[in-house]
């Protein structure tokens, strides 16, 4: 397979600069892998096409503000840091991306309030983009965490030219986000309203929840034509043994086991093992699916409209049968869906 087999001309006005107005009513595709069908649908009626015991699987982890904005010292120049990883939480020290980067270099400081409270000192260069902070703050851990989230804006994409609005902090998060440390929403999940979790729930649908926390490595573009010369970038992953036991159980009594989102899929890919069970996992995954990929857990997934030559795009046509995807990204761009974070939901049968 090749990086060039998975492009495809996308019209800008279909990139979704806003979520939809109630999160439910995104538009929704379902493909049927079986008989290659496609249906135009509301995200709501997902309910449809599920059953008592079946299962979905949320991945809970919490988008923090992970963008803020400083001044280079003696020049002033605004400088943008966008906050990847905790390296060390005793002294404070971060992976990050800057822009500008030219002007960034080892031993600069930056500056991120008028009364010097947050400094960050450059250590190292990562990468053209990347470099390492140790932040300077007086006071406990918990205080620069909050000095960070006071500080901080809603990490949206790139792509989205507008400014960030009040809303985004709750449109751009699941409302079953839980535990902390994502730099971008794993975006199939902002879909799932309160009314819709709870008509699946008295419907007698189960749920499982995982954790991975969405680095940028999800989004980086691929630099090589060979897929097999990729490189993922590692993000963490987390799965217990209560969870792991609930998934395994609806696999063994041939359940439909959804999972929501492609950082759910990789979770859930990366921790099973050749007899198809869940394992209680907690590490580091930088596992890229793309076709062919024999999937050991879920029977069904939902997921958003990705950019062309994506990783994401990549795994969900391992999961779909490639033509059959590209033919339905083809009628998703002729009925004008909504693309990227903020866009309409695909569910694959």
């Amino acid at each position: 397979m090749k990086t060039s087999d998975f492009n495809f001309d996308l019209p800008e006005e279909l990139l979704a600069e806003h979520p939809s107005e109630n999160r439910d009513e995104a538009r929704l595709m379902v493909l049927d892998r079986k008989t290659e069908t496609i249906e135009h649908k509301l995200f709501k009626d997902v309910i449809d096409y599920f059953d008592e015991k079946d299962l979905f699987i949320f991945n809970n982890t919490k988008v923090f503000p992970a963008r803020l904005f400083g001044n280079k010292e003696k020049t002033g120049a605004k400088i943008e840091v966008f906050l990847l990883r905790e390296l060390d939480r005793e002294t404070r020290v971060w992976d990050v991306l800057v822009d500008p980067a030219r002007k960034i270099r080892i031993g600069n400081k930056l500056f991120f309030t008028e009364d010097e409270s947050l400094v960050a000192e450059v250590i190292d260069n990562t990468t053209s983009r990347g470099r390492t902070l140790r932040f300077l703050f007086d006071g406990s851990y918990e205080e620069f965490r909050a000095k960070l989230t006071e500080l901080g804006e809603t990490p949206l994409p790139k792509y989205i030219k507008r400014e960030v609005e009040p809303e985004d902090a709750e449109r751009y998060q699941t409302i079953y986000a839980k535990v902390e440390g994502a730099v971008a929403a794993p975006t199939a999940g902002l879909h799932f309203s309160k009314h819709l979790m709870k008509r699946l729930e008295i419907k007698g649908v189960d749920f499982a929840e995982i954790t991975l926390h969405v680095g940028l490595g999800t989004f980086n573009p691929i630099e090589v034509e060979d897929l097999s010369k990729h490189k993922m970038e590692s993000e963490e992953a987390i799965i217990d043994e209560k969870n792991a036991e609930i998934i395994n159980r609806a696999v063994e009594e041939g359940r439909r086991v959804c999972a929501v989102g492609t950082t759910t899929m990789r979770a859930l890919e990366t921790s099973v093992s050749s007899n198809k069970k869940i394992s209680a996992y907690r590490g580091w995954t930088n596992k890229f699916i793309y076709p062919p990929h024999d999937f050991g857990v879920a029977n069904a997934m939902i997921t958003n409209f990705h950019t062309p030559k994506s990783t994401l795009i990549m795994m969900i046509a391992a999961f779909a049968n490639k033509d059959f995807i590209m033919r339905a990204y083809e009628e998703a761009i002729k009925e004008k869906y909504k693309f990227y974070s903020y866009g309409d939901a695909m569910l694959i049968l």
